[in-house]
């Protein structure tokens, strides 16, 4: 199995910092990180990321679109998180045959940007019981990098 996590546009840097971590927890092999994402080395990703970021691959891209072309001919299933006309359940990634996974998180504000969603062969969401429509974007990673596993 190959897992990779592909951010677009994340402010923070403790969120970033948040998802290396956990990516090493849940056996994702790269965290592409896209637009408008900070990069390693800095202090406030290596404070939540307690060192991920300096063993877990990274890659940087301007712009998602021809690394997403890339992974799809090779195989990969582009799995975005995203409130969405398309979107089901997170709950239904369990017990799949994940051979080869992108898991695409969005800005904690704007969400995923459309043109990704639309060539997304999957978009999940994780459903939630009051008010808030979202969850912070690291703690959300971590649930559907959960589904996927």
């Amino acid at each position: 199995m190959s897992k990779i996590i592909l951010l677009d546009s994340i402010r923070s840097m403790q969120n970033v910092g948040a998802i290396f971590r956990n990516a090493d927890w849940a056996w994702f092999e790269k965290v592409i990180l896209t637009w408008t994402t900070p990069t390693p080395p800095r202090n406030d990703i290596s404070k939540t990321a307690l060192g991920a970021e300096t063993f877990i691959d990274w890659e940087y891209y301007q712009n998602p679109f021809e690394i997403l072309e890339i992974l799809r001919k090779k195989g990969y299933s582009i799995i975005s998180v995203e409130l969405d006309d398309r979107s089901i359940v997170y709950s239904e990634l369990f017990n799949r045959q994940n051979d080869k996974v992108v898991l695409v998180m969005g800005n904690e504000v704007s969400g995923v940007n459309k043109t990704i969603l639309d060539i997304s062969d999957e978009i999940v969401i994780i459903p939630m019981r009051w008010k808030k429509e979202s969850l912070n974007v690291s703690v959300a990673a971590w649930i559907v990098m959960y589904a996927v596993n």
